[in-house]
């Protein structure tokens, strides 16, 4: 066989190879959430430090969660007045701040126990996962909806949670909208704001 024949077969062989791989390595944003959640949930019941929990939870969050665009979206039409420059900073700033309120809030829960019950298909970009985080005998249960990034069918990303209705992510919005409101609409006073809370 000639060396010609014998690449050819082995380029169809990665290509049949690297396409059976993306079917079968896809996750659904069902899939994807519970996987999430039982990472968490595995965090929280473990023995490990306050700090050790926040650390371990952090990491999760920056592989499960779309923190840019959550970032983006909170700026809201305010975005659109920024440099590149101003940008980049905010957004890293955003990061932290993102980083410290999530991981802090949760690692209050000792065990919380979330079942994943339904998806629901929006568009191509996006699809929303219904869970309920069980009730215990000190707190009811709670309807927990997550809106899921679907463009990248291999690397879903959570964009959103709301909780009893209420959108995280359309409330941290308003509360940004309102502090660049009441500064004459400089977005440094944001940023001085996230830098106060991140700095604890």
């Amino acid at each position: 066989m000639s060396l010609k024949k014998i690449l050819f077969k082995f380029s169809l062989i990665l290509i049949i190879f690297s396409v059976f791989t993306e079917k079968s390595f896809s996750l659904e944003p069902k899939d994807f959430v519970q996987s999430v959640v039982d990472q968490a949930s595995s965090v929280l019941t473990k023995n490990f430090t306050k700090e050790q929990k926040i650390e371990k939870l952090k990491s999760i969050a920056r592989e499960a969660v779309d923190i840019r665009g959550i970032g983006y979206y909170s700026l809201g039409a305010h975005r659109k007045a920024l440099s590149d420059d101003k940008k980049k900073k905010y957004l890293d700033i955003f990061e932290k701040y993102f980083l410290k309120s999530f991981s802090s809030r949760l690692s209050e829960y000792t065990d919380p126990k979330i079942r994943v019950d339904s998806e629901k298909k929006l568009n191509e970009k996006y699809t929303m996962v219904s869970s309920t985080l069980l009730a215990t005998e000190e707190k009811p249960e709670v309807k927990i909806d997550w809106r899921i990034v679907t463009k990248n069918p291999d690397k879903p990303l959570i964009i959103d949670v709301v909780i009893e209705g209420v959108s995280l992510a359309k409330v941290q919005k308003e509360e940004f909208n309102s502090i660049i409101q009441s500064n004459d609409g400089d977005i440094n006073a944001l940023i001085a704001s996230l830098k106060e809370f991140i700095n604890k």
